[in-house]
C-alpha cells in the first residue's frame, strides 16, 4: 500500500512514490559454467573445506561427502581431469548438488569457484553460547578485527610506514569493496575471500606481516628489545596492524589466522604452501600495544608540497593568522588538511577561492593528529587548473557564498 499526504480537498494529483531499487546481482550470484571450472580447482576447494573423499578410481575421479557426521546424504562425483569421460557433466550435476546443499562448506566451494579468491581466515578462542550460538558484542568484535587487518594489509600493499594515520586511508578503504565474507560462525570462526585480480597484493603483504610480527613479538619476549618491529615495518607491520591483532585476541584466551592461495591461481612468489596458521595469545597483547604506541610516538612528520581546494576558513579577529582547511588534489595521500596561515597567506587563499583556484603551499605534514595538520606552511599561492575543475570550485564557492563572504569579507 502507496500512502501519501496531502491537504484535504487538494485537486492535485498524487505523486507515486519511487520504488526501492532493486537489489544488483553480482558476478557470483549464479554458479559459474561447468565449461569454465578446473576439476582440479573444485577438488583443491572441497578438500580444503573439509569435504571428505570416500574412494573413486585413482587418477580418474572422487566421491566427495560434505562435512560432519553422516555426510546429509549428499555425495559428489568429481573427475580428476578434463580427460575423463563425461567431465563436463560430472561437474554440472556436482555444481547443482553445491547450490541445493544447505553446508556451509557447499557455499564456500561455489564463492572459490565463482570468484577465484585467496582466503582468509580468523579463529577466535572464546566460550561457546548456548548451541554454539554467539553474543552480539562477540560477533562484532570478531568482524570488526577482522576488517581492521584487512585495512592494515590494504594500506601496507601501498607503501610501507609505522604508522598511516590518514594517509592512503581512502583508496584502501575502497580496495576492500570486492572482497566477499562468510557468517562469523558462533563469533569464533570468519573466512574472508579476496578476488586473486584485485586483492593479491593485499592477501600476499597481510601474510607476510602477520609472519613477521610474530617473529618480532617472540624477538622481544625473548630478549626484551623492541628492534625487530623496526625491520618488520618493511614486512608490512604497522600501527593499525598491531591494533588489529589485539583487537582480535583481546577477551579470548587465543587467536589464529591463516591466508590460503586460491587453487587457480598459484602461490605467490616468497609466501608458504601450505601457510601454517599464525598465533597470538593473550600474552602477547602488551608487547604488541608497546610496539603500536612506539610506531605512533616515532613516524616522522613529511616534507610536501600540496595543491588543495580551500573549503573552510576561520580567525579570531578580521585581521591576523587564521586557520584554513584545504582538500587535498595532489602532493600528499590525505583527504583534507589543516593548517594556520598568516594574515597575507590567509588574504590569498581566501581570494584565491573567491575566484575558484586552488592553491599551493609548503610545510610539513605532522603524524600527530593522523597526517591531517601541516605545520611551518609557506609559499602559499594560487594554481591555475582545468577548466572542469575550475567549474566544479566555482560551484562548491555558490554553495558557501554566505560564509566565505564572512571570512573574506573584511580582507
Amino acid at each position: 500500500m502507496t500512502v501519501t499526504h496531502r491537504p484535504f480537498g487538494s485537486d492535485e494529483p498524487v505523486l507515486p512514490v519511487r520504488p526501492h531499487p532493486a537489489p544488483v546481482a553480482g558476478p557470483w550470484t549464479d554458479p559459474p559454467e561447468p565449461a569454465h571450472v578446473d576439476p582440479a580447482v573444485l577438488g583443491a576447494l572441497l578438500l580444503r573445506h573439509g569435504w571428505q573423499r570416500r574412494g573413486g578410481a585413482a587418477g580418474r575421479y572422487a566421491r566427495w561427502t560434505p562435512p560432519g557426521p553422516g555426510g546429509g546424504g549428499i555425495s559428489l562425483l568429481v573427475p580428476e581431469s578434463r580427460a575423463f569421460p563425461d567431465c563436463e557433466d560430472l561437474i554440472a550435476e556436482a555444481l547443482v548438488a553445491l547450490t541445493r546443499s544447505a553446508s556451509p562448506a557447499a557455499r564456500d566451494v561455489l564463492v572459490g569457484l565463482a570468484v577465484p579468491s585467496d582466503e582468509i581466515r580468523w579463529w577466535r578462542d572464546v566460550p561457546a553460547g548456548p548451541a554454539g550460538a554467539a553474543t552480539w558484542p562477540m560477533e562484532e568484535q570478531l568482524r570488526s578485527a577482522a576488517r581492521q587487518m584487512l585495512l592494515a594489509g590494504a594500506l601496507a600493499a601501498r607503501g610501507r610506514a609505522g604508522y598511516y594515520g590518514a594517509r592512503h586511508r581512502g583508496p584502501a578503504a575502497a580496495s576492500l569493496d570486492h572482497v566477499l565474507v562468510g557468517p562469523a560462525v558462533g563469533g569464533r570462526r570468519l573466512t574472508a575471500f579476496v578476488p586473486v585480480l584485485t586483492g593479491r597484493p593485499l592477501a600476499v603483504r597481510l601474510h607476510q606481516a602477520l609472519y613477521a610480527a610474530r617473529e618480532a613479538v617472540d624477538y622481544q619476549r625473548a630478549t626484551g628489545g623492541m628492534d625487530a618491529f623496526d625491520g618488520a615495518v618493511e614486512a608490512g607491520v604497522s600501527h593499525e596492524l598491531t591494533e588489529a591483532i589485539v583487537a582480535l585476541v583481546r577477551g579470548t584466551e587465543g587467536a589464529r589466522i591463516a591466508v590460503e592461495w586460491a587453487p587457480g591461481a598459484g602461490v605467490p612468489e616468497g609466501c608458504a604452501a601450505p601457510a601454517e596458521p599464525v598465533e597470538f595469545s593473550p600474552g602477547d597483547l602488551a608487547v604488541l600495544r608497546e610496539a603500536g604506541a612506539r610506531y605512533l610516538r616515532d613516524e616522522p612528520s613529511v616534507p610536501v608540497r600540496i595543491t588543495g581546494a580551500v573549503v573552510r576558513m576561520r580567525r579570531a579577529a578580521p585581521r591576523g593568522d587564521g586557520t584554513v582547511r584545504i582538500r587535498v588534489i595532489a602532493g600528499a595521500e590525505v583527504p583534507h588538511v589543516r593548517m594556520t596561515l598568516d594574515e597575507e597567506a590567509y588574504r590569498i587563499a581566501g581570494h584565491a577561492h573567491l575566484v575558484g583556484l586552488p592553491i599551493r603551499v609548503h610545510g610539513r605534514l605532522e603524524s600527530r593528529g593522523g597526517f591531517r595538520r601541516l605545520t611551518g606552511a609557506t609559499g602559499v599561492v594560487p594554481v591555475q587548473v582545468d577548466e572542469a575543475e575550475r567549474d566544479r570550485l566555482m560551484k562548491s564557492l555558490q554553495e558557501n557564498l554566505d560564509f566565505f563572504e564572512e571570512a573574506c569579507g573584511t580582507d
